[in-house]
C-alpha cells in the first residue's frame, strides 16, 4: 500500500494528465469547465452522468470547456486529493477556470451508489449549487442522473 501511495505522489509522466491539463494556450481564458465523471464500478452511471454534464447549460457562464480528464486525475496531477473546497479551488486555478461542473460517484453498498453533482465557483471558493442522491441501483441512477444535473444547473 505504501508503494501505491508513493507512486501516486510522484509527478506524472509526460503524456499523462499534466499534458492534458496544460495543453490549453496560456492566453486562452477559460471561464467554465466541465470535468467528466469516472467510476470503475458504475461505468453505465458514469457514462450517463457525462452525457448529462456535457449537455448542461448554466445561465451566465457561457459555453463550457470540457476537460479531457476527470476531477480525480486533475487532483492527482496537482497533488491535492482531498474532497475539500481548497482542493476544488486549486483544481479550478490549474485549469484557469472561474467555475467548475463535476460529478462524484461512490458506492454506498455493492448495489447502491451516491451521485453528487457540484457547480463550483472557484473565485468564491464555494459551491454555487450542489445536489446528491443515493440510487438503489445503477439502472436507477442512469435513469435519474439527468434530473440531478438539471437541479444543479437550473437558474
Amino acid at each position: 500500500m505504501i508503494a501505491t501511495l508513493s507512486a501516486c505522489a510522484h509527478a506524472p509522466q509526460p503524456g499523462t494528465a499534466a499534458t492534458a491539463i496544460s495543453s490549453l494556450p496560456a492566453e486562452q481564458a477559460i471561464k467554465f469547465v466541465v470535468l467528466p465523471a469516472e467510476s470503475n464500478v458504475f461505468t453505465k452511471a458514469a457514462q450517463a452522468t457525462n452525457n448529462s454534464l456535457l449537455h448542461a447549460q448554466v445561465g451566465g457562464l457561457g459555453v463550457a470547456q470540457v476537460s479531457k480528464v476527470s476531477l480525480e486525475v486533475v487532483q492527482l496531477a496537482i497533488e491535492c486529493v482531498e474532497p475539500s473546497l481548497t482542493c476544488y479551488e486549486a483544481v479550478g486555478h490549474s485549469l484557469a477556470a472561474n467555475d467548475l461542473l463535476f460529478a462524484q460517484i461512490s458506492a454506498v453498498t455493492p448495489q447502491q451508489l451516491k451521485v453528487t453533482i457540484t457547480l463550483f465557483d472557484v473565485d468564491a471558493k464555494a459551491p454555487r449549487t450542489r445536489a446528491e442522491k443515493v440510487f438503489a441501483s445503477e439502472e436507477e441512477a442512469t435513469a435519474g442522473i439527468a434530473e440531478l444535473v438539471a437541479e444543479v444547473t437550473r437558474p
